[in-house]
């Protein structure tokens, strides 16, 4: 009976303290992990406005305030279940990571201002429009749609016989390309 009580009271600690940080979770935002350009990682909460402003309000019980980042700031960030690097100020959305990395676009920094000190520096942000698909190598990205995926194919997948099928099969639709890429990055571990 006594182990039952002990299970009893554990089990109502444990809902409790899950309550509790539930009610403390402000409204639209989810749990992130945030890499910083100078390699600092924060842990706590994110409400993302990726797409409208290609920035983050990140939120931390610890210093109880929310803190906007933008895409110039962050090195990497990791929402729920989704990965995303930045690029010249651009979030982009990884699709597959290997040898190749898949990306897709998903915010546009160009024309965004930052400041040095009150002096504002135009960001370029990064070719392609929202939700266009890159491959990112070597701290480059190069756009992959109908009129490069066949080099793209024909060079980077080369050494792979089948991905290369894979990604033959394709008839051009990019949206597909992860399949292929996924082949290629097992193989070349």
């Amino acid at each position: 009976m006594k182990k039952v009580k002990n299970y009893f009271a554990i089990a109502i600690l444990f809902i409790a303290t899950t309550t509790n940080a539930q009610i403390n979770l402000p409204a639209g935002f989810a749990k992130a992990t945030i890499v910083l350009y100078g390699g600092s990682a924060l842990s706590g909460y994110v409400k993302e406005n990726i797409k409208k402003s290609a920035s983050i309000v990140f939120f931390n019980d610890s210093q109880n305030k929310k803190i906007i980042y933008d895409g110039n700031q962050i090195s990497s960030i990791k929402i729920n279940d989704d990965n995303y690097i930045c690029v010249s100020g651009d979030f982009f959305k990884v699709i597959s990571t290997g040898k190749i990395t898949f990306v897709q676009k998903q915010s546009d920094a160009s024309n965004k201002p930052s400041y040095n000190g009150n002096e504002p520096v135009f960001n370029n942000g990064t070719e392609g429009s929202i939700g266009d698909y890159f491959v990112y190598r070597n701290s480059k990205l190069n756009i992959i749609n109908r009129k490069t995926i066949e080099a793209f194919i024909n060079k980077d997948l080369a050494d792979d016989i089948v991905a290369t099928e894979k990604a033959k099969n394709l008839n051009g639709d990019v949206t597909k390309l992860k399949d292929a890429i996924d082949i290629y990055n097992k193989s070349t571990k």
